[in-house]
């Protein structure tokens, strides 16, 4: 799963089943851009795929619509997503446990429209002091 979340409360995320790659992620930035009505400031952790040939040039084409930083390297503590993450897995192990891929996916995309109904849930995950170098901005 990729997923993007605000501080005031916004999240979008997109399922996906086979491995993480650039083509992916700029599928993903794509779909943030074309429903951002200001341009989007994008704070990713250090996998590869965030610094490849192709995801660079994808984005030198659109530096007026979308902008990245990078965490430091091994730094989840200083990730809002690895906390959505956490609420995440608790979700898709409560209840009946899933059994299939099926099951899981509909769990995942089950809780994730939930938070998009949610935006207090989602801005609590900016709540950590660890994340205190993301400012609100009106």
């Amino acid at each position: 799963m990729l997923s993007a979340l605000s501080r005031q409360g916004n999240v979008r995320f997109m399922l996906y089943e086979d491995s993480m790659n650039q083509q992916r992620l700029i599928q993903f930035m794509d779909r943030l851009i074309r429903t951002s009505n200001q341009k989007v400031f994008l704070i990713l952790d250090n996998l590869k795929v965030h610094h490849g040939k192709k995801t660079a040039a994808w984005l030198d084409r659109r530096q007026d619509k979308i902008e990245l930083f990078f965490l430091p390297p091994y730094a989840p503590e200083s990730n809002p997503d690895e906390y959505l993450n956490h609420a995440l897995k608790l979700s898709v192990h409560s209840g009946s446990l899933p059994q299939t891929k099926r099951d899981i996916r509909h769990k995942t995309a089950s809780f994730m429209r939930s938070l998009q109904h949610c935006p207090d849930k989602v801005s609590a995950f900016f709540q950590h002091s660890q994340i205190s170098y993301v400012l609100i901005r009106e």
